[in-house]
């Protein structure tokens, strides 16, 4: 590259400047070791409260034990896209065991949670005569998803089903109308009114997809979802689910009819143009789903440690927002004191990352805590205690 075509991406400079004076910029945190409930973090042991480890099966002896054997069997790797020769038996084992677990006909697993939201938004959302109807704090996959869609968008406010109601009573001219929801919202923890949004479908004939990322291996009977949980497998068409959180492995998948997956396995972009899993991490998943089935403590233990945590925070005067899941906000409501909470507290040995505008509302800043089964009652007070120090420290609470 000569000096002439190097100064071609001078920009990038002025970007990144930006980036950082916003608090944009992204400078990793590294983990040495496994992901576990206090990990080695940038060479410091802290007591990790920003993984998606739910269930604490990143180093679970059958999911290491499952990845090891198949490499013997299928090798390390699929080396072909599903719809050539990337589709192995092993594959549609998963997808089957899958599909059983969510109570659908079938099951179509994509390279991640992100990637099968785009592909059902841009697939069953295909035509400008279409509405796609979606919570205004809906994950970014389900953001973007809809921008490539060719239907109609329409966003409502927040759990509001006085505004869902009156975009789907003036979409009668729609061809085909999709609610899409996330199950439990990623930021605040809170749950959708799933009951609410599913009577409002069917009295206005729309169908509803579900992105069950953060209740995958979390909500319903042994982690089976948002669906499951308030009884309403049978009534959503669409439900979306992680590999990468609870399971402990990476990918996503959608349960369904079988037409559905039919239609998507044919259709779907960036699963008919990404290569498969490979066999380690396809065992993996399976071995997981087993765990949950197998394990249900590890669900009960998530949930007593997230009552624990959340009423521990509460008491020490700490505003947690609306959450009802293990995903629990400590709202600070500036980025530089969120930012300086979160470092102050990987100082004291807990780390719990600070999320910050444009991610969240202006004035909403704050630190996300997740706990997972794993954590003791001693982590988790020890991480109270360092929050009460610490937030003393800075005058938060």
């Amino acid at each position: 590259m000569t000096a002439n075509t190097a100064s071609l991406m001078d920009f990038l400079d002025e970007e990144n400047a930006q980036l950082k004076k916003e608090g944009r910029f992204v400078k990793f945190r590294v983990l040495c070791g496994r992901q576990a409930p206090v990990s080695l973090i940038d060479g410091k042991k802290v007591v990790n409260l920003t993984s998606n480890n739910y269930l604490d099966l990143t180093a679970h002896p059958k999911l290491k034990a499952a990845a090891k054997a198949v490499i013997d069997t299928h090798g390390v790797g699929t080396a072909a896209v599903r719809p050539i020769i990337g589709t192995m038996d092993i594959h549609l084992a998963l997808e089957e065991k899958l599909a059983r677990f969510k109570g659908a006909e079938a099951c179509l697993v994509f390279q991640s949670g992100f990637t099968v939201n785009v592909a059902c938004c841009q697939s069953l959302m295909s035509d400008p005569a279409d509405l796609l109807v979606s919570d205004e704090l809906n994950h970014a996959s389900i953001i973007d998803g809809a921008r490539l869609a060719k239907a109609a968008r329409k966003i409502y406010a927040h759990k509001d089903m006085k505004a869902l109601k009156e975009i789907l009573e003036a979409s009668s001219g729609a061809r085909r109308r999709m609610i899409v929801t996330d199950g439990v919202f990623s930021m605040d923890g809170d749950l959708a009114p799933l009951p609410e949004i599913v009577d409002l479908a069917e009295k206005y004939e729309a169908f509803v997809m579900v992105d069950d990322a953060h209740a995958s291996g979390v909500m319903g009977e042994n982690g089976r979802g948002t669906p499951s949980h308030f009884g309403l497998c049978d009534r959503v068409q669409i439900q979306i689910g992680t590999l990468s959180k609870a399971a402990g492995s990476i990918g996503g998948y959608v349960a369904g009819s079988r037409r559905l997956i039919d239609y998507l396995a044919s259709v779907a972009r960036p699963f008919m143009f990404s290569s498969s899993h490979p066999p380690s991490v396809v065992a993996t998943c399976s071995a997981a789903v087993d765990v949950m089935l197998e394990e249900p403590q590890r669900i009960a233990k998530l949930w007593e440690n997230a009552r624990h945590f959340k009423e521990g925070l509460k008491k020490l005067g700490f505003d947690t927002g609306a959450s009802e899941t293990p995903i629990t906000p400590v709202i600070v409501g500036d980025a530089e004191k969120a930012q300086a909470f979160s470092s102050r507290l990987f100082e004291e040995g807990v780390f719990a990352l600070a999320i910050c505008y444009p991610i969240v509302a202006r004035g909403k800043d704050r630190l996300r805590t997740i706990v997972s089964s794993g954590h003791t009652t001693q982590d988790l007070d020890f991480a109270l205690e360092k929050f009460d120090k610490v937030g003393r420290e800075l005058g938060l609470v």
